[in-house]
């Protein structure tokens, strides 16, 4: 926590990577709480693929989402930095995502170019990388098969099969600037986000789960609105926390976020294909359930894209965060 003019600001560390990040950030950077974001470096899909591979570069995919979403920047530069070339060679890249991989070659450090790319932006908070090594994520399938990265385990229809282990190569240490934010913080939140991309890849970084079960803060999961087909399927919110809780190594969670509010039938027959709804198991006193979904203005079928169609309400989310950050 800091001092402010009003008081007592309360520090709030959110860890995940990829859209989940983004919707509660956006929705706290509303409010007066000290923001941080540690961010997954597993990502390796599309352009942040490709700049890994050919630039030597940590990805920066996720970092990128996580600053527009706290930025108090004009909305042409958050659209700047999320616009995508659609041809020539930079097709498929991010403005974003070029922009942090050249700010890390003339600055030398990763770290150092979200830092600058915070200030071109003018975001209210911190972003910082889980760690500052290159690392790929990595899957062993019961069946034996090998998942090679994040984009094969994001794309796996069998993972729900069962697995073996989940890892990260070479293993990696935290980052001590994120060490310190979670052990200084007042609340930590987790999720919304990938089981398996986006969260667990965290909690495989060398001392983050030490880190979270010696942090005095109190911790927030937020359960994802539904579950992927082949990787999730049928799991309901016990089933998410028991998972993360094996990787972490204690149930550390004060409050579980879980969404009440049952999406139209139409929104749910057209994401039939990519999984079901997450349903609430738990009884227990940690659960706060109440509506989470964000309004989908709903026209035909084919219009609607699929990654946009059952997503959280920032605002309800930072609403509920809030209740709580208030009691600390």
């Amino acid at each position: 926590m800091r001092l402010s003019k009003g008081g007592i600001v309360k520090k709030v560390v959110v860890i995940g990577g990829g859209t989940g990040n983004f919707a509660v950030l956006k929705g706290l950077k509303n409010y007066d709480v000290d923001i941080s974001a540690i961010v997954s470096m597993a990502d390796d899909g599309g352009s942040t693929g490709i700049l890994r591979d050919e630039l030597g570069v940590l990805p920066p995919g996720d970092v990128r989402q996580c600053l527009v979403a706290l930025s108090d920047s004009s909305r042409l530069m958050r659209s700047l930095m999320n616009y995508r070339f659609e041809n020539g060679g930079l097709g498929g890249h991010s403005f974003g995502n070029l922009l942090l991989s050249a700010l890390e070659k003339v600055t030398g450090s990763f770290e150092k170019a979200v830092e600058e790319a915070g200030k071109i932006l003018f975001i209210k908070g911190k972003v910082i990388p889980v760690t500052t090594h290159q690392v790929r994520l990595k899957m062993i399938l019961d069946n034996r098969k090998v998942l090679e990265g994040e984009k094969d385990i994001y794309l796996s229809q069998e993972i729900d099969q069962g697995y073996k282990s989940i890892f990260l190569e070479p293993y990696p240490k935290a980052n001590p600037h994120a060490i310190d934010e979670i052990m200084n913080a007042d609340l930590i939140v987790m999720g919304p986000g990938g089981l398996h991309t986006s969260l667990i890849p965290n909690l495989l970084v060398e001392g983050i789960s030490d880190a979270l079960r010696a942090s005095q803060a109190k911790k927030v999961f937020i359960v994802n609105l539904m579950n992927r087909k082949g990787q999730t399927t049928g799991f309901k919110v016990s089933n998410y926390l028991e998972e993360l809780v094996r990787f972490i190594g204690k149930d550390i969670f004060d409050f579980v976020l879980v969404n009440n509010q049952k999406p139209s039938q139409e929104l749910i027959e057209v994401y039939a294909e990519e999984g079901d709804l997450v349903e609430n198991d738990l009884q227990d006193g940690r659960v706060c359930a109440a509506s989470f979904l964000d309004e989908i203005k709903e026209g035909p079928k084919r219009d609607l894209m699929k990654r946009n169609l059952i997503r959280h309400d920032s605002k309800k989310l930072a609403h509920e965060l809030m209740k709580i950050v208030n009691h600390l």
